[in-house]
Formats: C-alpha cells, sequence, structure tokens
C-alpha cells in the first residue's frame, strides 16, 4: 500500500491522508470557515511552512514510513521551488520543498516532498478518480485567480491565467500587473476592483435582473474564458474541459459553448466537452498525492 500525504494550499490550506490515491478519514482545513479567502495573504512564508509541517505531522503515525508528500500551490511551480505566485506573493522565490522537507525533519519525517502547481494537482486528481491517468486531462480553475491544469504533467510554465485574452489598456486588474489577461477579467479580485459597489455574486444578480452593465460584463467574463480555452484548442487539440474552484457557479456552460464554437472554426479542432465539476477539497488532495508518488520515478 502506498502511503501519502496531500496538501493543498490555495485560499486555504488543506491536507489530508491518502492510502492508494484514495482519502482516508478527514482532511485537516484552515481556515475552518471556507467562504474566508484573504486568511493565508497575511502569513509570512516562514508561517506557512511550519503550518504546513505541522498538519502533515498530524497525520503521520510515529516511526511510520511514509512514501511521498505534494503540496500544490498557486503559482509558476519548478524543480520544488514557486518562483512566483501572484495571489500568495509571500512565496515568490521560496525553495519550498527544501524548506519544508527541513520542518518536517525536524518532526522526525523523511519522505521526499514534492511542490506542484494546484491546478496541475486538480488535473491529475481527476485523472486517477476518472481512471484516465493514461489520458490528457485539463482543468480550469476559477477562484481568487485563475488556473490552467494538466496532466500528464510535461515541463512548463502553463499559467494559462494569464494568457493574454484582450488587446484592451484598460485591461489591467490582474494580479501580476499584467494587462488584458483572462485572470484580469475573471478573478475574483480582479472583479472586486472593477466594480467596486458591488461584489461579484451581485454583479452576475444584477446581469440575471436585466442590467445592461452588468450583463455586457457577464458576456465579458465568458468570452474571455472561451478565448483561453480556445488557444489551448489550436494548441494540443481538442478533447475535455474541466471547470472547477470556488466561483465555478458564475459559469453558464451553454454561452461559454456559444462563444467556443464561434472561436474554434477548424472541423478536426471542434470534438472539445465542457463539464463543470463542483470544487472540492478531495480531488486536488488525491491529485497532489498522485503527483508527488508519480514524481519519484521522473
Amino acid at each position: 500500500m502506498t502511503v501519502a500525504i496531500g496538501v493543498v494550499m490555495t485560499e486555504h490550506i488543506v491536507t489530508g491522508r491518502l492510502h492508494d490515491h484514495a482519502l482516508v478519514g478527514a482532511p485537516i482545513r484552515f481556515p475552518s470557515d471556507a467562504d474566508e479567502l484573504d486568511a493565508l495573504t497575511a502569513l509570512p512564508s516562514g508561517d506557512l511552512v511550519e503550518m504546513l509541517a505541522s498538519n502533515v505531522a498530524s497525520l503521520v503515525q510515529n516511526g511510520e514510513k511514509v512514501d511521498a508528500i505534494g503540496v500544490a500551490v498557486p503559482g509558476i511551480v519548478r524543480h520544488n521551488i514557486v518562483e512566483d505566485s501572484p495571489n500568495l506573493p509571500q512565496l515568490k522565490g521560496v525553495h519550498l520543498g527544501e524548506e519544508l522537507g527541513k520542518a518536517l525533519q525536524s518532526r522526525a519525517i523523511a519522505a521526499p516532498v514534492h511542490i506542484a502547481n494546484d491546478a496541475d494537482a486538480i488535473a491529475a486528481g481527476v485523472a486517477a478518480t476518472r481512471g484516465h491517468l493514461n489520458r490528457l486531462t485539463r482543468v480550469w480553475t476559477i477562484g481568487n485567480g485563475i488556473g490552467y491544469g494538466r496532466w500528464p504533467y510535461v515541463e512548463g510554465v502553463w499559467e494559462g491565467g494569464h494568457i493574454t485574452v484582450t488587446l484592451d489598456p484598460k485591461e489591467k486588474f490582474c494580479g501580476c500587473g499584467g494587462v488584458g489577461h483572462l485572470e484580469g477579467i475573471m478573478g475574483y479580485r480582479a472583479m472586486r476592483l472593477r466594480f467596486l459597489d458591488k461584489e461579484p455574486e451581485e454583479v452576475f444578480a444584477a446581469a440575471r435582473q436585466g442590467d445592461q452593465k452588468c450583463l455586457e460584463f457577464v458576456d465579458l467574463w465568458h468570452r474571455a474564458l472561451a478565448a483561453g480555452t480556445a488557444s489551448f484548442i489550436h494548441l494540443a487539440g481538442p478533447g475535455k474541459f474541466y471547470f472547477t474552484g470556488h466561483n465555478v457557479k458564475f459559469l453558464e456552460v451553454g454561452l461559454l459553448r456559444s462563444h467556443l464554437e464561434s472561436m474554434v472554426k477548424m472541423s478536426p479542432l471542434q470534438s472539445f466537452s465542457l463539464e463543470i465539476m463542483e470544487p472540492d477539497d478531495e480531488t486536488a488532495l488525491i491529485g497532489a498525492g498522485v503527483s508527488a508518488v508519480r514524481a519519484l520515478t521522473w
């Protein structure tokens, strides 16, 4: 039996124990309020590392051998280093794999640590839970930021949320500071900056009531996601795209498909499909663990 610990750190931290890619027992969550989205942004990186190590240690029995520990975080992650993370800026440049490994060793835990992008971990979790580890799996995560994940892992940056979807110089709400980015339109924080008098939930509710300004934005929101998806279809081919995350509740698949069909016209590329998945921590935890175990053989 393979024993792994999966950790997901996005707007919150969730830690779970995995046996052969299946979650065992209840995961540990911080903060406990699922609607609290900014709890981690004020914590220094050292405090986050200690919190991760303590959570992992609480799930490991004394003297037990753990095969791997997988941690999923937002941002550019390569070789166990968080090169940049606009939504958790304190992690920029942190050698998270090395730092967490040291914190775990001080707690007598010597398992190898693997750091992955959070959206890639969700894609791995989807592939694992659906028996598709041998297929291309792509996932958009819609939350404070916008993530693009794919499985199997291939070397690269894959920051799909920062793909350019508009040339309008006024579109500068992205957390990274870039102009015209998908996240600058769809991201929760970006929407709050755009509509200073309304929360994102109120914007979408007003659109349903016929408010013209909000209707135009909701259409823009879906066109932006269609543009990002169409770009990846044109680069890697059609197939299935999954959509999840805290704000997937805003997504209207019919509207998204309508815009996609106007953007993807070459017949060999039109066999794409779209599926909404309700956000759940289990898929991401499993994906973090799967990624960590598979990384042992890379």
